[in-house]
């Protein structure tokens, strides 16, 4: 009768070693973590795993698996993404996200999102003498959409340049100052620089942003603040540590 409440600690025994339901239930809230709702088929479906991987790590036991400088390396950097994430859970737990917080990164979203959506089209080309001869060709009357073809940009180029409807902040800084610049439907008198070559940019049209709302954003406000938390906590620990 002794055994009976060590039994029922376990789930099963595979030659002779334990495997404890602890372990099922550990693997059940990954599961249900991910979206699989606790239920007994997925607690027997878990526990026949749970088996057949003892099974299988007995056998690489025997055959020396474990002992494997590979095995080993994998094992430890498993060992460190794991406590890893236990550490990451543990701080985020003690450092949550106010209120503050999350209004402050609202808006500055707001600030850098604009209440302003444009319009536009861009041809970009390698060299600047190309791009200037491009604005030379639009002023003399030739049509944006049949000179974008020579555009080096795969995702506009067969469509007239059209970058649709799109806030300032999704392009680089040079290429963004520029549009915002422009009035609707002019073209920039010189071309404009990038890291990409140079463009020669069209203004379509411009319309009053749809900012997302405060409860929209919170979930990746949310993160995006527990990302610059975790940085500055990781970027601390750096600097406090002696490497050699």
């Amino acid at each position: 009768m002794a055994a009976l409440p060590v039994l029922a600690q376990n789930i099963a025994v595979v030659n002779g070693k334990a495997i404890p339901s602890s372990r099922l239930d550990a693997m059940v809230q990954q599961m249900a973590a991910q979206g699989q709702p606790d239920s007994p088929q997925l607690r027997n479906a878990v526990k026949e795993e749970l088996i057949n991987r003892e099974v299988l790590i007995q056998e690489a036991e025997k055959q020396g698996i474990p002992n494997s400088a590979e095995v080993k390396n994998q094992l430890e950097l498993a060992r460190q993404s794991i406590i890893m994430r236990g550490l990451v859970a543990s701080y985020l737990k003690k450092n949550p996200v106010s209120d503050a917080d999350l209004k402050s990164e609202y808006e500055r979203y707001k600030a850098v999102v604009g209440d302003k959506e444009y319009h536009a089209r861009h041809i970009l080309v390698e060299k600047e003498d190309d791009a200037k001869a491009i604005i030379a060709k639009l002023k003399a009357g030739t049509k944006f959409e049949d000179l974008a073809k020579q555009s080096k940009d795969p995702g506009s180029a067969a469509n007239g340049g059209d970058l649709d409807w799109v806030s300032p902040a999704s392009f680089v800084k040079p290429f963004a100052d520029a549009l915002v610049k422009l009035k609707k439907g002019e073209i920039t008198e010189v071309p404009v620089a990038t890291q990409f070559g140079f463009h020669v940019i069209k203004l379509e049209d411009v319309r009053p942003a749809k900012v997302s709302t405060f409860d929209e954003m919170k979930p990746q406000l949310t993160e995006v603040i527990q990302q610059g938390k975790l940085q500055a906590f990781q970027e601390d620990l750096r600097k406090k540590a002696k490497v050699q």
